[in-house]
């Protein structure tokens, strides 16, 4: 057996800052996905656990844990009271998340929406198990702290959707509603003095700006914007014209359902 990756990377540069992926089938016939690290490779399944184990025969580990909490209910009849994650456990369940939040960011440079959203909604599941079972805060707080960036993510997701639909109007209205997202989640963990150091708040700002410049400009703004400039010229014939245009445009707005 060869053991030697090096016949793989040769052709494959890594490159700083950037995320280099591939997607391909396996020999065993499952998709795998391929990030390029600077060491060498991470190589995921497409689908279910990305390391593609199956612990103590559950898809995932948190699968797992969902089944123990399961049982103690059955068994405490219906109340979930005593049921605790070790500090162990939990860390455990942060290096399961790891292996998602690596595939999720490898399937938004791919443009693997879906997938991205599957695979983050997942750890956000696990997020909030950890934070209601978890022994202490400290250690619910060792996965949390991560909810910012997943939502970040989660938010590009939905957001190129839209913009590839060529709805600009929706993925403003998204990352909108990511950025207040991640705000609510400092302000919930009663962290508000990290609002203003997020990057991931900037991140989005930024993005959100962008896209409010490259949006297509509406009918109505189209006229606005030549309105205002005729009157600048002194082009009062001109002016006139947009105007009535304006008023017609408004009457049909009014008029439609």
């Amino acid at each position: 057996m060869d053991l030697d990756i090096s016949h793989l990377l040769e052709h494959w540069d890594y490159k700083p800052g950037q995320v280099v992926v591939r997607r391909f089938k396996g020999r065993d016939g499952i998709e795998k996905i391929q990030l390029r690290v600077d060491l060498g490779l991470l190589q995921m399944n497409a689908e279910g656990r990305p390391d593609g184990k199956q612990p103590f025969g559950f898809g995932s580990l948190f699968e797992f844990y969902e089944s123990k909490l399961e049982k103690h209910v059955s068994e405490n009849d219906g109340s979930a009271d005593g049921f605790k994650l070790k500090a162990e456990e939990c860390s455990k369940l942060q290096l399961e998340s790891l292996q998602y939040h690596h595939r999720y960011i490898c399937m938004l440079q791919l443009g693997d929406y879906e997938s991205v959203m599957r695979d983050t909604d997942r750890n956000l599941s696990l997020f909030e198990f950890v934070s209601k079972f978890a022994e202490s805060e400290d250690v619910a707080w060792s996965l949390k702290q991560f909810q910012p960036q997943l939502l970040m993510i989660q938010t590009r997701a939905q957001a190129m959707q839209s913009l590839e639909a060529g709805d600009y109007p929706t993925a403003i209205s998204q990352v909108e509603e990511g950025v207040e997202r991640i705000r609510a989640f400092f302000r919930d963990q009663v962290r508000p003095e990290l609002i203003e150091q997020s990057g991931e708040i900037q991140s989005l700002e930024a993005w959100l700006a962008e896209i409010r410049d490259n949006r297509p400009l509406s009918a109505r703004e189209k006229l606005e914007l030549a309105l205002g400039d005729a009157v600048k010229r002194e082009d009062y014939e001109q002016a006139a014209q947009y105007r009535d245009a304006l008023r017609t445009l408004e009457s049909q707005e009014k008029s439609s359902p």
